[in-house]
C-alpha cells in the first residue's frame, strides 16, 4: 500500500492529496516582491527575530483520530476543541468511498480526542475532499473536492447557522471558475480575516503548469460586491517546484507552508514566511527544521488561533517523542510553542497534548 497509494494521490489525482461570504474587502497593496528560495533557521531551531519559544518534538494525535488507513490536511477550531481532518478511513461508520472530510471534538484542551464523525452528504463524495478551513465565526467552511467542475481539484465553500452543528452544513457549492477555481487543479484553501484592513482573502495552491511538481501558492481577495477577484500568484511563496498546503496567523504575520524546494529534509517540508504587516510582501520562506521535518513527507499545517500548536500529518515511520508508532500511511501530530517569557507554559501545553494523545 505505501507504494500504490501515493501514486495514486499525487499523480493519478492531478498531484493532491492535499459561497462566498458577505464580508466587504479590499485589494492588498504592498511591495511586488518576485524573490524566491529557501533559507534555514540557525542550529538551535530558533528564528532570532520571532518572540516564541522553538517547536516541541511532535506528538502522535493517537489512534482515535489516526487510522490504519490515510489521515491528513487538518484543521483547528478558533477555541482549539474541534479538529476536522481528511481521511481515507474505512473503520467508522459513513466513510464515502474515498477521502472524505471528519470531524473530532474535545471537551477542554486537557482531553483526549473522540472518534471523528463523517460530514456527510452536503460536504463528502465518492471521490476526494481535502484541506478543510475555516472562518473565524465557524460558520463557513472551505476545502477542495476532487474531480470539480471548473478541471481537476477545485475550491468548494459551504454554510452553517450553528457553529456547533456538525450536520449543519450546506451542501457545498465550487467557488467560481475563471476566478478562484481554474482549468486545472485548485487546492488547500487558506482563509484569512484581516479584520484591521477589512479585507477577506483566501490563499490556495493552483497548478500552474501540469505534473506534480507544477503547484504555485496563490491569492484571491473578495470584493466589495460580494464576488471575488482573479487568483495570482503569489511569487516570495513559491518555487519551482511543489509549493502546496498553507496556513496564516491570526494577525496575518506568519504563513507556514507545505514544499518541496530544495533545502528540505524529506520529499516535502513544513517552511514558514513572515512579514511585518499584511500589507508587506513575504519573506522568502525558511524550513522550520528538523524537530518538526523528518526524512519522509511532512505537509499540510494548521496552527491553532493562538499561533501556539502546528497540527499537520506525516509520512514519518519511527516513534513520535513518547515512543508511539504511526498507525498508517499518514498520520496527524501536533508540536507545541509558547511565547518568550511565559515559560510555564511551555511544560503545560506539552503536558496537555500528552493527555489522551494515545490509547
Amino acid at each position: 500500500m505505501r507504494s500504490i497509494f501515493p501514486i495514486f494521490l499525487f499523480v493519478v489525482a492531478v498531484g493532491l492529496v492535499q459561497a462566498c461570504t458577505t464580508d466587504k474587502s479590499h485589494t492588498l497593496t504592498g511591495p511586488d516582491a518576485t524573490a524566491t528560495g529557501s533559507a534555514s533557521f540557525e542550529a538551535d531551531g530558533r528564528d532570532p527575530t520571532e518572540k516564541w519559544s522553538p517547536w516541541s518534538p511532535p506528538i502522535n494525535l493517537g489512534a482515535i483520530v489516526n487510522s490504519a488507513d490515510t489521515d491528513s490536511h487538518p484543521a483547528i477550531s478558533r477555541n482549539g476543541l474541534t479538529l476536522y481532518i481528511s481521511s481515507h478511513r474505512s473503520d467508522l461508520p459513513g466513510a464515502k468511498g474515498g477521502i472524505d472530510l471528519w470531524v473530532s471534538h474535545r471537551a477542554s484542551l486537557d482531553s483526549p480526542w473522540e472518534t471523528p464523525i463523517n460530514l456527510g452528504d452536503s460536504i463528502n463524495t465518492p471521490g476526494m475532499e481535502l484541506a478543510p478551513s475555516l472562518s473565524l465565526d465557524g460558520r463557513t467552511l472551505y476545502f477542495h473536492r476532487n474531480p470539480g467542475p471548473c478541471g481537476g481539484a477545485d475550491i468548494f465553500v459551504s454554510h452553517r447557522q450553528n457553529p456547533d452543528d456538525d450536520f449543519g452544513w450546506s451542501t457545498a457549492t465550487a467557488l467560481p471558475c475563471g476566478t478562484v477555481n481554474s482549468a486545472l487543479s485548485d487546492a488547500g484553501p487558506t482563509i484569512f480575516e484581516d479584520r484591521r484592513m477589512h479585507t477577506t482573502v483566501l490563499y490556495f495552491t493552483r497548478q500552474v503548469t501540469p505534473g506534480p511538481n507544477g503547484f504555485d501558492i496563490v491569492v484571491d481577495t473578495l470584493q466589495d460586491d460580494g464576488s471575488w477577484g482573479v487568483a495570482s500568484v503569489v511569487p516570495e511563496l513559491s518555487s519551482p517546484v511543489r509549493d502546496t498546503r498553507t496556513t496564516i496567523s491570526r494577525d496575518g504575520l506568519e504563513m507556514f507552508i507545505s514544499s518541496g524546494r530544495a533545502g528540505g529534509l524529506g520529499s516535502e517540508d513544513i517552511w514558514v514566511s513572515t512579514r511585518s504587516s499584511t500589507t508587506d510582501a513575504w519573506a522568502i520562506p525558511v524550513n522550520v527544521g528538523s524537530t518538526i521535518n523528518s526524512s519522509a513527507f511532512d505537509g499540510a499545517p494548521a496552527l491553532s488561533f493562538d499561533g501556539a500548536s502546528l497540527y499537520f500529518f506525516s509520512e514519518r515511520t519511527g516513534p513520535d517523542a513518547n515512543g508511539v508508532m504511526p498507525f498508517g500511511l499518514r498520520d496527524l501530530y501536533v508540536s507545541t510553542r509558547t511565547r518568550l517569557g511565559d515559560e510555564n507554559e511551555i511544560e503545560a501545553q506539552r503536558a496537555r497534548h500528552n493527555v489522551g494523545a494515545h490509547p
